[in-house]
């Protein structure tokens, strides 16, 4: 578990963290997020103890960061955002290195196996890491936080620069990490962070804005629910069969998918569920819905209502036009950027030439 209490971290007249408390609670997946500038790093440096707060405490399994680093530490695994590699070091070399770093106890040749099998990088054990592709050093930055087997996880930016499949795969890892550890999640990719986390702590300005699951937090900044139901069927008499229907509050069928089949967008009311008997109508009448989904609002979109300062009640603030622009540029690039990165080379001056079939790429 980890509790933080009334954090401050000051820079001279300027509070990067302005006191913030939360909890995370053992075997919970918690997403970080945050605009740049908002104290989302200098939160997490805290909390890994790399840098020590002005004020407040934080308590990694009842042990107080700042009064007793060493034993903190220990029940913490970290992956920054650029992994701590060496480039120069083979898989195994480096392993071995941060095991003894650590002080690890456990057996050495079954756990580093059981980590390396576990992130899924035993066809690489024995290359050099300046040989293995962006995908394969991200694993291995993966392995090295869970050397010693911390019961605290913290990953920040874990799929930067990693493609689809190779995001698909870590995201997966964290959701069966989130099993037996305590995990904290920070990323600039929004759609990631409702993927896999169990609740949401968004961070502006140094203050925390709001906090808790997403399903919570689309309760509270938005109280109508909306279907899209496509239905196979003549047009009006539709849709003055969906506004008899107990719970429907507005429907409009403009899109035209195929002849004679449209999307029904339908409005209903708080705590209303039409599904049962919208299928039950339509199929007496031999009518067919050929699709119905729930527009229920994505993290983008709670994302940007509680930051643009609406009266939601999620201990949220209003903040100013020019953040408000910062958080809109940033949800809206967020997936162009992350492509991008995908994109460059790996900055350190090493060459990606192996092929995949030799294991060093991916």
């Amino acid at each position: 578990m980890i509790e933080v209490k009334n954090l401050t971290k000051q820079y001279g007249a300027k509070k990067a963290v302005d006191n913030i408390s939360f909890t995370v609670n053992d075997g919970e997946i918690l997403g970080f997020l945050g605009p740049n500038g908002a104290g989302k790093s200098t939160t997490m440096n805290i909390l890994t103890g790399y840098i020590s707060s002005t004020d407040g405490e934080v308590l990694i399994n009842g042990i107080d960061i700042l009064d007793n680093p060493t034993a903190a530490k220990k029940e913490i695994g970290y992956l920054p955002e650029i992994p701590p590699l060496y480039p120069d070091m083979s898989v195994k070399e480096y392993l071995n290195f941060v095991y003894d770093l650590k002080k690890c106890r456990i057996p050495r040749e079954a756990h580093i196996d059981d980590v390396c099998k576990l992130v899924k990088i035993t066809d690489v054990y024995n290359r050099l890491i300046k040989h293995l592709s962006k995908g394969y050093r991200q694993r291995v930055g993966m392995a090295q936080a869970l050397i010693g087997n911390p019961k605290i996880l913290i990953l920040d930016e874990p799929t930067v620069g990693l493609d689809p499949k190779q995001i698909l795969d870590i995201r997966n890892l964290i959701k069966r990490l989130g099993k037996k550890h305590t995990v904290i999640l920070s990323s600039h990719i929004l759609s990631e962070i409702q993927a896999v986390c169990d609740r949401i702590v968004i961070i502006n300005k140094g203050e925390i804005v709001a906090d808790d699951t997403t399903e919570n937090l689309t309760k509270a900044v938005s109280d109508d629910l909306r279907y899209t139901a496509r239905i196979d069927g003549p047009r009006e008499e539709v849709i003055k069969l969906i506004k008899g229907i107990r719970g429907v509050e507005d429907v409009t069928a403009e899109m035209e998918r195929e002849p004679g089949i449209y999307d029904y967008e339908i409005e209903v009311a708080e705590n209303s569920d039409i599904r049962r008997d919208l299928f039950k109508r339509l199929a007496e009448r031999n009518w067919y819905m050929l699709g119905l989904r729930s527009n229920e609002m994505t993290l983008e979109d709670i994302f940007l209502k509680i930051t643009m300062g609406s009266d939601v009640k999620v201990g949220a603030k209003p903040v100013d036009e020019k953040t408000q622009r910062e958080l809109m540029e940033q949800v809206s690039g967020a997936v162009m950027a992350a492509d991008a990165v995908s994109r460059m080379k790996i900055s350190d001056g090493s060459e990606e030439t192996e092929s995949e079939s030799d294991g060093g790429e991916e």
